[in-house]
């Protein structure tokens, strides 16, 4: 089934430029696309006008009736006392509305119970037929187990108790993104349309996240730089180029590999159409030279072979993205102490946030730290920049170890100059310096003299970036560098690190990232910074056997506390057979002995005869019921409740008589 259809689409901004020329896509029910294309490609401009934000100047969107689309890009506008669970709380409106719904005509259907019905035939059977549908809506909606949802789904991407309280309007942008990712997935969604959804999630939300939608049923299409997400989401990329779309059919890494294969192809097919057109236009301007020479025949046929050339003209030169080409200036590193730690802690608001006893970082090694959000990664980084500053113990980095530094947040102390002045200023070089090494940043033309503070966040990260690689340095410590970058950024950025010969230490979320350079794990939590000497991979290993670990361990204490309940009820058996022997056979016979015990499992069993049967009855008489008897059927309903409660105790009770049956034989 089709969900969504896009034809011809053409959008303008600006007369002349349009951002999408021409785009079509088809999207069918389940599908798992990634949407690709460089920043301002218009990935964003498209869901706008799917979801009917932005209207278009050509062409046609179609969606199919009845989908409910959710968009992660839009963050909608809440009271200003709403909580973060009230927030969460809205995607249950429908839920509610069929609550509600419910209990008014549950109301009226007693109205009409209590004062005989129309005609006094009983309850309108309009009105029962539409409260068992409401009723089979409510519950196939996950009405009765909508707070156990909201738990999972908090708990998957750190949302704790203390978050949920907190106002949703003081709430960081970052923070509101994750509220809202997780009110969406609540929400009884058909489409979800998600941009950057893995942006200020720390590793263990993305896991769950892309673990969530792997197992989605619905229908997803992700802008994502994210190409770990996109390799274990997706199954199909769409690349916005030139304003069209260009379709692979499957996951990032095919993405690659298929894009690669095309560029070759088509690089081929436009080398073979140039090489005959030169030769056609060679053998043209020879029939030209006769014809002036008086051979009107050759005019006539050099006519018909440029005609011919024209008609060859049909493939452009495939383009390429050109790659900036710049790279870290490196200091010579002597010696082999590059960073000592010893008994560093740090607290906010009285809860400490890390306590990290001793670390020693030797030349060459390559470090990621990694986390929860919230753990003190970015704060013990600002610590060893003398940014911020510890509340006891110490640090030193080696005497020749020169540091260069990319915070997460990038700021600059005169936002209000543009580019090429703050390049001239912050770097000492000279104008025509300073917008040679704005244009290797991809800062051309008229953007070198925008302000900063009119850069986006990965434009302020490029720009820091160009003013640190002109530094001599041998430890490169970097903070999310690749947040809001799009791909081919981040694949410079990997370009220019593996070239970098010195020490780093970053913090990313990045996966690819994280697996390309990673050769020891700083992992920060509740308890405390574990230090693994291994790679990604290694830990990834690790930490799953941590789980397994963990699950083992839950599944031994449970069997333990079952065993504990086995040995007390041993126990009382003991008791009961002590007591039965200290009185003897008259002992026995003042208790009824075996015959009194058998009596009551007979009758018990009985009991549970009757209780299965009754509810077998209770069965049928609901399926023979029309919907009619109101009363009736919450009656049935009422009494199967109890009688299944009933039955779980005589169940129970019949094990006990018959255990101690067995003691006295």
């Amino acid at each position: 089934m089709i969900e969504i259809k896009v034809d011809n689409l053409v959008k303008e901004f600006e007369v002349g430029e349009p951002v999408l020329d021409g785009f079509s896509m088809q999207v069918d029910s389940g599908e798992h696309i990634g949407l690709l294309g460089a920043n301002g490609a218009g990935k964003t401009t498209l869901f706008k006008i799917i979801t009917g934000e932005l209207d278009y100047d050509e062409g046609a969107v179609f969606i199919a009736p009845d989908r409910h689309v959710g968009v992660l890009s839009q963050i909608p506008v809440y009271p200003e006392e709403y909580t973060v669970l009230d927030v969460l709380d809205t995607a249950f409106d429908q839920l509610k509305a069929l609550e509600a719904e419910l209990e008014e005509l549950h109301r009226k259907m007693a109205e009409q119970g209590e004062a005989g019905g129309p005609a006094d035939g009983g309850i309108d059977r309009k009105l029962a037929d539409r409260y068992m549908r409401v009723q089979a809506a409510f519950e196939n909606g996950g009405g009765y187990t909508r707070e156990i949802t909201l738990n999972k789904v908090c708990a998957g991407l750190g949302i704790e108790e203390d978050l949920r309280r907190r106002k949703f309007a003081a709430l960081s942008g970052g923070e509101k993104t994750r509220i809202n990712m997780a009110r969406l997935i609540l929400e009884d969604n058909d489409i979800l349309l998600l941009d950057e959804p893995t942006n200020h999630l720390d590793l263990n939300a993305i896991i769950w996240l892309e673990d969530f939608l792997a197992h989605y049923k619905g229908t997803v299409i992700a802008i994502s730089h994210d190409r770990w997400f996109l390799d274990h989401v997706v199954a199909r990329i769409v690349e916005i180029l030139d304003g069209r779309a260009e379709h692979y059919a499957g996951n990032y890494s095919f993405y690659v590999q298929e894009k690669q294969h095309r560029y070759e192809e088509r690089l081929k097919q436009y080398e073979k159409e140039q090489a005959k057109i030169e030769q056609l236009q060679g053998a043209a301007a020879q029939m030209r030279v006769w014809a002036f020479m008086g051979n009107d025949k050759q005019y006539k046929r050099a006519k018909n072979m440029e005609r011919r050339i024209e008609r060859l003209r049909k493939t452009e030169r495939p383009k390429t993205q050109k790659r900036m080409t710049a790279r870290f200036s490196e200091e010579e590193f002597k010696g082999n102490e590059v960073l000592t730690v010893k008994e560093l802690t740090k607290s906010y608001g009285g809860r400490q946030l890390f306590s990290i006893p001793e670390l020693e970082v030797k030349g060459g090694e390559r470090i990621a730290l990694l986390g929860d959000n919230g753990t003190g990664k970015s704060t013990l980084l600002k610590i060893l920049m003398k940014e911020e500053r510890a509340d006891s113990g110490k640090f030193r980095f080696g005497p020749t170890v020169k540091a260069a530094y990319l915070p997460q947040i990038v700021t600059f102390a005169n936002p209000e100059r543009n580019l090429v002045d703050t390049l001239i200023y912050e770097t000492d070089c000279s104008a025509q310096e300073a917008r040679n090494r704005l244009a290797t940043f991809r800062f051309r033309g008229d953007d070198v003299f925008k302000t900063v503070d009119s850069l986006s966040g990965g434009e302020k990260s490029r720009l820091k970036l160009c003013m640190l690689m002109d530094e001599s340095i041998n430890l490169l410590i970097l903070d999310e560098p690749t947040n809001h970058l799009d791909i081919d950024s981040r694949e410079w950025i990997e370009e220019a690190i593996a070239d970098y010969a010195g020490n780093l230490l970053f913090v990313s979320h990045d996966r690819y990232f994280i697996h390309k350079f990673c050769q020891r794990v700083w992992y920060m939590s509740e308890d405390g910074l574990f230090d693994f000497k291994g790679d990604y991979d290694a830990f990834a290993a690790w930490e799953e056997q941590q789980k397994r670990f963990a699950e083992s361990a839950r599944a031994m204490e449970e069997q333990a506390r079952k065993e504990a309940r086995a040995a007390e009820k041993a126990e009382a058996k003991a008791a009961r057979q002590a007591a039965a022997g200290a009185g003897g056979a008259d002992g026995r016979r003042r208790r009824g002995g075996t015959k009194e015990l058998e009596k009551k499992l007979r009758a018990n069993e009985r009991e549970i005869e009757k209780a299965e049967t009754r509810l077998a009855e209770i069965d049928e008489e609901t399926a023979a019921a029309d919907g009619s008897d109101y009363q009736a059927l919450q009656t049935l309903f009422e009494e199967k409740t109890a009688l299944e409660a009933r039955l779980e105790t005589l169940m129970e009770e019949w094990e006990e008589i018959s255990e101690e049956l067995e003691e006295l034989k």
